[in-house]
């Protein structure tokens, strides 16, 4: 039998007592805990995002609305508060005026202001409701922010409002919907001023603002 000497079998034991330490204090499931600590963040930041834009709640179902049109069924996620909102039901009973932008789209900067202004010139008579076209829901809450643009919107990650409405895959649109939920008109153009809404919006779904 080969024997190592004193100070050889010291250095092995020291070695050995150093791998068990590392192992011993190596973290576990550090990509479950990655994923936690990046949801707890970015959930932070969409929260502190909402706040700073101080949008107007999104609209909700009255009592007894009922879900129609080819946004039946479609549940979408209000950028005010993060909460989901049944969007056909949401907007029953009301003509709307919905727009679809992303936080990226430089005519959309341009147009949102508008909105903003006409959805306050216009009141009840109609609903604006702003869609976020993209997933990045802390970005599109930055950019509202910068604009001073404060109507309700809601976070469309998957363009699933488009597809429902047989919109194109350009922005901004702008979808004109009747009191009934079935689409009036479909708007592929930037609208150049709050009288452009206006009559855009009188003409196709006789709504006087």
């Amino acid at each position: 039998m080969t024997r190592f000497p004193v100070t050889a079998r010291l250095l092995l034991a020291g070695l050995i007592t150093a791998i068990a330490l590392a192992v011993a204090l190596w973290p576990r499931d550090s990509g479950e805990s990655d994923t936690a600590t990046n949801a707890g963040t970015n959930s932070a930041v969409a929260q502190a995002a909402r706040a700073d834009a101080g949008l107007t709640p999104c609209p909700r179902p009255a009592p007894g609305a009922a879900s129609s049109g080819p946004l039946a069924a479609l549940t979408v996620r209000c950028l005010a508060d993060g909460q989901p909102v049944d969007l056909a039901a949401a907007l029953a009973g009301r003509p709307a005026l919905l727009n679809l932008w992303a936080y990226w789209c430089g005519p959309c900067a341009q147009e949102l202001p508008y909105l903003n202004q006409y959805a306050r010139r216009a009141g009840d008579a109609i609903t604006v409701l702003t869609v976020h076209s993209d997933p990045e829901e802390a970005k599109a809450l930055a950019r509202l922010t910068g604009l001073g643009v404060t109507v309700p919107g809601v976070l469309d990650p998957d363009a699933s409002v488009r597809a429902a409405l047989g919109a194109p895959s350009v922005l901004p649109i702008s979808v004109l919907l009747r009191a009934d939920g079935t689409v009036a008109e479909v708007v592929v153009r930037t609208f150049a001023g709050v009288q452009d809404i206006a009559d855009t919006v009188a003409n196709r779904l006789g709504v006087a603002a």
